[in-house]
């Protein structure tokens, strides 16, 4: 698998994981700030709706093991920061008609 379809289906499984608390996928709500392949090795840059998220080891646990389960991925480093916050501009359009904003 190249990397191309690689990172194609990382995004597929990304999408794949909602917030518990709002019925979007994390990636449409703007919580994958990076996502890096080099081999089989990913490394995945998130943030949280709010530092304070009870979920927030829940999500990261998810993203963790359903990206692992891709064929071809052997390790997942997920990096949560805060840096920058998240806010409402993150949201990609599919987010924002889901929920009522458009």
């Amino acid at each position: 698998m190249d990397k191309f379809e690689l990172e194609q289906n990382i995004v597929k499984v990304l999408k794949n994981i909602y917030d518990p608390e709002i019925p979007v996928n994390i990636y449409d709500l703007g919580l994958i700030y990076k996502v890096e392949t080099d081999g089989s090795k990913v490394e995945i840059t998130m943030t949280l709706t709010a530092p304070n998220c009870p979920m927030a080891d829940e999500l990261v646990e998810n993203v963790n093991r359903d990206v692992k389960d891709i064929s071809g991925v052997t390790d997942v480093n997920v990096i949560l920061t805060f840096e920058p916050p998240w806010d409402m501009n993150y949201l990609s359009d599919e987010a924002k008609l889901e929920m009522g904003m458009l």
